[in-house]
């Protein structure tokens, strides 16, 4: 039976708030600008903003358990508690969508799309595609926000959530010296 500072439990907790945090800056970002949700910006400091709140999170728990942890009992609770924050994140990114904003797919599809275009002209690429193309990539984009693409989302974001567990287990992790008489 787990006790209550088991690596589980403590992911659960930490990945809730974790999930809440998430929510919180999405719909902070869509009230002072939807487009920031596809930002290239937003993303990479939500992602540094993640990584510092998991590894502070495993050191909490680290020092709630005794000041030492395996690499084994950090990374169970890392992955747990970005896999929880992650679908937590992922339910309020459906209600964003489906239910609150229903227009806002559309509108983010076109912010990925220019943001797309963009980035091939720089390298000097928009002469090679044809408007085909280019309808094909918006649909793709409009195709991530719909409810199934939220699922695979969230099914593939468990892969780098491991990578991520992975680092953050490797910094947060510290055994016992072994006595010498």
């Amino acid at each position: 039976m787990e006790n209550s500072n088991s690596p589980i439990q403590a992911a659960l907790r930490w990945g809730l708030v974790l999930g809440l945090i998430a929510v919180a800056l999405t719909f902070v970002a869509y009230f002072i600008n939807s487009a920031l949700l596809a930002s290239f910006w937003f993303g990479i400091g939500t992602l540094i903003v993640f990584l510092g709140l998991v590894v502070a999170f495993g050191f909490q728990y680290r020092n709630e358990v005794g000041g030492f942890i395996t690499f084994g009992e950090a990374f169970k609770f890392s992955f747990i508690a970005l896999v929880v924050a992650g679908f937590i994140n992922m339910i309020g990114m459906i209600l964003l969508f489906q239910v609150i904003d229903p227009s806002l797919p559309e509108v983010l599809a076109q912010a990925n799309l220019d943001n797309t275009l963009a980035i091939v002209e720089r390298f000097g690429g928009q002469g090679e595609m044809s408007s085909a193309d280019i309808a094909k990539m918006k649909n793709d984009f409009l195709a991530n926000y719909s409810v199934g693409g939220q699922l695979k989302g969230f099914g593939i974001s468990l892969i780098a959530n491991a990578v991520i567990a992975l680092i953050v287990s490797a910094i947060i992790k510290k055994n016992k010296k072994p006595d010498i008489l």
